[in-house]
């Protein structure tokens, strides 16, 4: 039996403002591709400024590195997390598709379905996460207004966050976009000026006065800000690029893309290493409540608009994520339309928000745990997917992504398998970071001992090499095993 996976042509052209976006997994159609490179700098930008961002900071020194080793790490690995995405989203403007749905030319129509699974619940999970975080921040700046930060307004705050959240999802692409160039502005300006309130505190001579970390640790507080911030969105990146027209410069989408991404990231955690460098005290606390540890540096009166930009920027990012994990779940053969996918999993964010703010009495901890874990096999993913777009000079086959009779198959076994032994080897190169907290997880980390790298208690356990070792079996795997077939199916176009 033919598999295939059909979907609706998307209609004439409308005024896209104006219209829920009802283009689901489908190509979408020339008289639609109107973005320009430059217009993937908003939806980039307004996702990731945040003085959210400054916490992350603590997570690097957490390493055990100095300044400068904090500073080179920082700017490199937030960087290089981007260009991942830069890359992938070149196969956006390539085949005007899902990221998940161009994933069939290298897994095959239906073997998609295997690194799709995990896309999906990676995406679920820190978009579920992002919203626990703007509820429990709203609970705890409305506490330190003096207010009763208690049942009442964490009830409150759910029903805000989700509801922008799913509205935002349900609404799509143009409106996202709309909404997320008006965000850059307000989270922005207040992010500007949370560190006009706060530059007074920093003493530069007390940050360099941070001792120095070993190699290992370096690399550790790398894989770290790679996971934490692009490799986060690597699995959605073309699904932005998708309305970009065919001949757009593959070049400006890379850096579009890296610059929107990547810019303000650099800037906050550089700022948290000079005010955190200075006042090491904000470590622990920050560990436990990054937003309320962060607002305890300002002024009262500024308190309201803190926690306005950092919800806002929290929300924004939670709904690109939703939107993109609606397109999944449609790839994997949900047969309905877009919003309601996206409807879909807005209501699976909420349930798993309030089971966690409400009545879970330990669960960020083993969550955290289940999401890192998750981050391997999307590091092999990554790279599968970038040297397939490294590999191809044409667009891809439109109808063969929804044909498994077609140039791309069913199943790709060799890339499946790749994927698989890049995980395996992978995990065993991490350790689950959360052990008491989850338990049933430990079983990671199982080649640090034979591979003479000291064990699960060794220097090297904390570097995490897996991520940077599955993604680069994934890519230097790819690259050997799947050039031929590449440049046969190029051929037979």
């Amino acid at each position: 039996m033919t598999d295939t996976t059909s979907a609706p042509e998307a209609g004439p052209a409308v005024e896209p403002d104006l219209q829920i976006e009802t283009t689901g997994i489908e190509i979408v159609t020339p008289d639609k591709r109107t973005a320009k490179p430059r217009d993937l700098f908003w939806p980039w930008f307004a996702a990731n400024v945040s003085v959210f961002g400054i916490s992350y900071a603590s997570y690097v020194y957490g390493f055990g590195v100095s300044l400068g080793q904090a500073l080179l790490v920082t700017v490199v690995g937030i960087t290089l997390s981007f260009l991942t995405c830069g890359v992938v989203a070149i196969a956006g403007k390539r085949g005007s598709a899902p990221t998940m749905i161009l994933s069939r030319a290298s897994f095959g129509v239906t073997g998609q379905k295997v690194p799709g699974v995990f896309s999906y619940l990676i995406s679920m999970g820190w978009e579920t996460f992002l919203a626990i975080m703007a509820v429990l921040a709203t609970a705890t700046v409305v506490t330190k207004l003096g207010g009763d930060g208690g049942t009442a307004t964490k009830i409150i705050a759910m029903v805000v966050v989700a509801a922008l959240i799913v509205a935002g999802s349900v609404a799509g692409y143009h409106l996202i976009m709309k909404l997320q160039s008006v965000l850059t502005w307000v989270t922005g300006a207040v992010t500007i000026a949370y560190i006009v309130l706060t530059i007074g505190q920093i003493d530069l001579g007390t940050a360099a006065q941070m001792p120095s970390g070993s190699a290992q640790a370096m690399i550790g507080a790398l894989v770290m800000v790679l996971t934490g911030f692009g490799l986060g969105w690597v699995n959605i990146a073309a699904d932005w690029s998708r309305y970009q027209r065919r001949d757009a410069s593959s070049g400006a989408i890379v850096f579009w893309n890296t610059f929107g991404g990547a810019i303000a990231p650099i800037l906050l955690v550089v700022y948290g290493l000079a005010l955190i460098g200075t006042r090491p005290d904000l470590m622990d606390g920050i560990a436990l409540d990054p937003i309320g540890t962060l607002a305890d540096l300002l002024p009262t009166w500024f308190l309201v608009p803190f926690l306005v930009a950092a919800v806002l920027a929290l929300v924004s990012g939670a709904i690109l994520g939703i939107y993109s994990s609606g397109l999944t779940l449609l790839s994997l053969g949900l047969k309905v339309k877009r919003p309601v996918a996206a409807g879909i999993d807005g209501a699976i964010l909420t349930i798993g928000a309030v089971w966690v703010v409400f009545f879970a009495e330990s669960f960020l901890g083993p969550f955290q745990s289940f999401l890192i874990t998750l981050g391997v096999p999307i590091a092999a993913w990554a790279g599968i997917t970038m040297a397939d777009v490294v590999l191809r000079r044409r667009d891809y086959d439109d109808a063969a992504l929804f044909d498994g009779s077609g140039r791309y198959g069913r199943w790709n076994p060799t890339v499946i398998v790749l994927m698989a032994l890049a995980s395996v080897v992978g995990w065993g190169l991490v350790i689950n970071s959360f052990a008491e907290e989850a338990a049933w997880n430990n079983w990671q980390g199982y080649l640090l001992g034979p591979l003479g790298l000291g064990g699960r208690d060794g220097d090297w356990a904390w570097a995490n090499l897996g991520v940077l070792v599955a993604l680069l079996i994934g890519f230097v795997g790819y690259l050997l095993l799947q050039r031929g077939a590449v440049r046969r199916q190029e051929t037979d176009a």
